[in-house]
C-alpha cells in the first residue's frame, strides 16, 4: 500500500484530537474521529505505520532490534529481549516481518468495520483455511465443517454424531444458557467431556485448533464464543475461516485506517514524537520543538502496561512449505497443545506465511511462533517446535520416503479402508533421517507484554498493546470505547454517509449483501 498523503501542515497549531502512535487501535480511533467532523493530527515517531502491529523488512527490523534493545519508549516499549540472527545478505524489501502476527476470521466486528468504511478498498486478502494440530510426530488437518466430520475415515460414527450435536449447539449456543452456564466458570475441557462426551483428541482440536485457547483450563463461557467464532465464519467467503492482508496483516489495516483518516481531513506526520503533553493548558511539545494546542483530547500508546507476556519467534527458512497450505492458498495455523513439547503448559501458535503472502520470496516461508510461557521456558519450548516443524517440513517433502511398515501395522477401519497404526507411524517418523538440511535464512525472539491500558485522566487518553489472541477481538471495541470518551457517545461511530467515490469515503454497509459484494474486492 502507498503510504499515507496528508503531512502536517508547518502553520498548524492547533487541533481537537492528538493522537500519537499509528497502531490498529490510533489508526481505526484516527479514522473514526475525522470523518465525525474532528480536527485529528495524528503522529508516529517512527518512520513506518503500525507501531507494535507493524510488518517491518529487515532493515527496518534491525533498527527496530537496536531500539528495544536499548529500551524503547511508546508503543516499542511493550518489547523487550530482541535477537536477530541473519544468515545471509537478503534483499531487505522483498521481506515483511509482522511484529503481531494475527489472522481475521470472516465474521468479526473488525472485518465488518473494514467493509463499512470502505477501508477494505484499499486492501488485498487471501484465505487461512488449514488448522492442523501437532499430535503423534505428525500434523493432523483439524476437520472443522460439518462435512469433514461426515467423511473423515478415521473418527468412529459415535465421535461423529456427538461433534455433530455439539457443532449445532455452539452455533446457538446463547439461546441454551440452561447447557452451559453451570459450567460458566469451570474448565471448557470439562464442560466438553461431561455434556457432550467428548474424546480427549476431539476436545484439543476443538478448544486450542479451533478456538485457538492457549490453556485447556480456560473458562467455559469465554471457550464458547471462540469455538463458535471459528465455525460461523466458515463458508462466509468460500471454505476457510479466517483471512489475511497482503504484506503484513495487522500494520496494513492499520494504514488503511490512516489512509481513510487522511481523506477525512486528518492531518499526518511520521518521525515526529511528543516530547511532553500539559494536561492543564492542553499544549503538546514536539521533538521539533512545535506546540500543539490540543482542545479535546490527547491519546497515546500505553507501551509496557504489565499485562500477560507473549514470547515470540520468528523464522525465515528457505522451503515454500506448500505442504501445509490448502490449495491455492499461502498461510496455515499449527497448534502443539500442551503437554506435546516436553510438558509445555499452554499451547504453542504457529502462523505459516508463505511467498504468496507477499511477506517473503519465491521458494521462502515464515514461520511466527508464540506462546504465552515467559522467558527461558516459553524460548525453549518455541525451540522445541521449530525442530518439530523442521522434522516434519522435511519428511512431508521428501518425495522418496517410505514407512518399514508389516501386515501387522495395519488397521482396517470399518469401511474397509487400510490405515497405519498411529503407534507405529510415530515411531517411524521419529526415526526419519531426512537427505537434506532446512535453510534458516533468518531468525528472531522477543517477549512482549499485553494487557488493558490504564485508565486515563482529564485529557490524557491511553490505547492498550495488541493481546495475546492471535485473531482481533477487542480491537474495535477498544477504538469505541475510545471514541465515546472523546466524543461523548459512540452512537455515530462511523455512521456515515458520504458519496460513493474513488476516494474511499465510508458509506453505510455491513449487512450479508456487502459481504458477498465485498468478496470480490477481497480478492480471495
Amino acid at each position: 500500500m502507498a503510504d499515507v498523503a496528508n503531512p502536517a501542515p508547518s502553520g498548524a497549531d492547533s487541533c481537537d484530537v492528538l493522537i500519537s502512535g499509528t497502531g490498529l487501535v490510533e489508526s481505526i480511533l484516527a479514522a473514526a474521529l475525522a470523518w465525525q467532523g474532528s480536527r485529528v493530527v495524528h503522529l508516529d515517531s517512527n518512520g513506518y505505520y503500525g507501531g507494535a502491529w507493524a510488518a517491518l523488512n529487515l532493515d527496518e527490523l534491525r533498527t527496530w532490534v537496536d531500539r528495544v534493545n536499548a529500551g524503547a519508549s511508546g508503543a516499542d516499549a511493550a518489547f523487550a529481549d530482541a535477537y536477530l540472527y541473519i544468515s545471509r545478505n537478503l534483499e531487505s524489501r522483498k521481506y515483511a516481518v509482522d511484529l503481531s502476527p494475527h489472522v481475521l476470521f470472516t465474521r468479526s466486528d473488525l472485518l465488518s468495520l473494514l467493509i463499512k468504511s470502505r477501508v477494505s478498498r484499499y486492501l488485498e486478502f487471501k484465505p487461512v483455511g488449514s488448522f492442523h494440530t501437532f499430535e503423534q510426530d505428525s500434523f493432523e488437518k483439524v476437520p472443522g465443517t460439518k462435512e469433514d466430520i461426515f467423511t473423515s475415515q478415521t473418527l468412529t460414527l459415535l465421535t461423529k454424531r456427538s461433534l455433530m450435536r455439539f457443532i449445532k449447539f455452539v452455533a446457538e449456543y446463547e439461546t441454551s444458557p440452561a447447557v452451559w452456564t453451570p459450567y460458566r466458570a469451570r474448565s471448557i475441557s470439562t464442560f466438553l467431556a461431561e455434556k457432550f462426551r467428548l474424546e480427549p483428541p476431539q476436545i484439543v482440536e476443538l478448544v486450542h485448533s479451533i478456538g485457538l485457547c492457549v490453556s485447556p483450563d480456560v473458562p467455559t463461557e469465554d471457550a464458547l464464543a471462540k469455538i463458535k467464532r471459528y465455525l460461523v465464519s466458515m463458508q462466509v467467503f468460500g471454505n476457510f475461516p479466517a483471512v489475511y492482508s497482503m504484506y503484513g496483516t495487522a500494520g496494513e489495516l492499520a494504514q488503511g485506517f490512516c489512509r481513510s483518516s487522511a481523506v477525512a481531513g486528518s492531518t499526518y506526520r511520521l518521525g515526529t514524537a511528543v516530547t511532553a503533553f500539559d494536561a492543564a493548558s492542553g499544549v503538546a511539545t514536539l521533538d521539533t520543538g512545535e506546540k500543539l494546542t490540543v482542545t479535546e483530547k490527547y491519546v497515546t500508546s500505553a507501551g509496557k502496561t504489565g499485562g500477560a507476556e507473549v514470547t515470540r519467534m520468528v523464522a525465515i527458512v528457505e522451503k515454500d512449505c506448500a505442504e501445509w497450505f490448502a490449495e491455492g492458498e499461502s498461510a496455515a495455523v499449527v497448534i502443539f497443545p500442551p503437554g506435546t513439547l516436553d510438558g509445555n503448559k499452554y499451547a504453542v501458535q504457529v502462523l505459516v506465511m508463505g511467498s504468496g503472502s507477499g511477506q517473503c520470496p519465491t521458494g521462502q516461508a515464515i514461520w511466527y511462533l508464540s506462546t504465552v510461557e515467559p522467558g527461558d521456558q516459553g524460548r525453549k519450548e518455541l525451540y522445541l517446535a521449530l525442530e518439530k516443524m523442521e522434522e516434519a517440513i522435511l519428511r512431508e517433502s521428501t518425495e522418496d520416503f517410505e514407512l518399514d511398515v508389516g501386515e501387522e501395522d495395519i488397521l482396517y477401519l470399518p469401511n474397509g479402508l487400510p490405515t497405519i497404526k498411529s503407534v507405529r507411524l510415530g515411531e517411524s517418523l521419529r526415526n526419519f533421517v531426512p537427505k537434506e538440511a532446512l535453510k534458516y535464512l533468518l531468525k528472531l525472539s522477543y517477549s512482549q507484554t499485553t494487557g488493558p491500558a490504564p485508565a486515563g485522566a482529564g485529557r490524557e487518553l491511553f490505547t492498550a498493546a495488541p493481546g495475546i489472541d492471535i485473531s482481533f477481538d477487542g480491537a474495535v471495541a477498544e477504538a469505541r470505547a475510545l471514541y465515546e470518551a472523546v466524543t461523548g457517545a459512540q452512537d455515530d461511530f462511523f455512521d456515515v454517509d458520504f458519496e460513493d467515490d474513488d476516494d474511499g469515503a465510508p458509506a453505510d454497509a455491513g449487512s450479508d449483501s456487502d459481504h458477498a459484494e465485498v468478496a470480490g474486492e477481497m480478492t480471495i
